[in-house]
């Protein structure tokens, strides 16, 4: 596998690291938080995710793809990160891309987008009340092969968090 291919590897696996981060410890009935109207809820901005992830995929296989919605939170993130492995492994493998695309539209375009969209759960998060703590994602435990729903905890979440919900523990205080 070459550099290019390499960083994009890092790359998906930071967006799933990063997406699990805003998911982690959401309240029940999270994925139907409506901020406003016309504002995705968590569960539209996963299935939206899947989507871009896809549209990303028919670039190594042609065709094309929009995923109908499932009937759960959990369901849309189980098809995010199978999606996630999908193009992952299309990297890997060193399918070609097609379409004239190359690893830089690919990261410019739906990959970016994808990472847009997690930190917009993070937004929605703290507009629901129960914002995402913060940490130093450069300590992050993010590994190309770790791309499905468990992810690694906080290696270095901040120590003082002066907007945090009252009560509320970082994880090793827990």
């Amino acid at each position: 596998m070459n550099d290019k291919r390499r960083l994009l590897q890092h790359f998906l696996a930071a967006l799933a690291y990063r997406t699990q981060k805003a998911l982690r410890d959401a309240p029940a009935g999270f994925g139907d938080f409506l901020a406003a109207d016309e504002v995705r809820t968590p569960a539209e901005l996963i299935r939206h995710m899947t989507s871009v992830l896809g549209y990303a995929r028919t670039f190594f296989i042609g065709g094309q793809y929009r995923p109908e919605p499932l009937s759960s939170l959990d369901e849309e993130i189980i098809r995010f990160h199978d999606m996630l492995e999908k193009v992952a492994r299309h990297i890997k493998r060193g399918t070609p891309l097609l379409q004239g695309m190359s690893e830089e539209r690919l990261l410019q375009g739906p990959l970016s987008d994808a990472m847009t969209h997690a930190g917009q759960l993070a937004m929605l998060r703290r507009l629901a009340g129960f914002p995402v703590p913060p940490e130093n994602f450069i300590f992050a435990d993010i590994k190309p092969e770790q791309l499905g729903v468990k992810q690694a905890e906080p290696v270095s979440p901040d120590e003082k968090w002066t907007e945090a919900p009252a009560g509320w523990l970082p994880p090793f205080q827990r």
